[in-house]
């Protein structure tokens, strides 16, 4: 996982302009806090207490996808399983409108 979180740092701070600042959330998942990972200067980490997922506000968009896509559907198998969950993802992921929505947080 810490191999993710690399790739999705990197691009990140790969589409932030040189003068701009990010935050990021994290839990403290092991891989969030890893001492292997190096995380850029413009990049500002919040870690949320433990065991506090009502404060994640990805949490708030896995309760959205199982509740309009996931839930009460027969899936024909792991593939077709997954290939809903990608587009789901995909559908609630590029609409930015959805996403703040669902991720907004008056803490951030």
């Amino acid at each position: 996982m810490a191999k993710g979180l690399e790739i999705l740092l990197k691009q990140i701070n790969q589409s932030l302009p040189a003068s701009f600042h990010a935050l990021l959330i994290l839990d403290r998942a092991g891989y969030h806090i890893s001492k292997a990972i190096k995380f850029p200067l413009n990049i500002h980490l919040f870690f949320l207490p433990p065991y506090s997922p009502e404060l994640n506000p990805v949490e708030n968009m896995g309760h959205y996808l199982r509740s309009h896509y996931w839930s009460n559907r027969i899936y024909k198998g792991y593939k077709e399983l997954e290939k809903m969950a990608i587009a789901s993802w995909e559908k609630v992921c590029l609409n930015e409108k959805r996403i703040k929505s669902l991720c907004a947080v008056s803490y951030a």
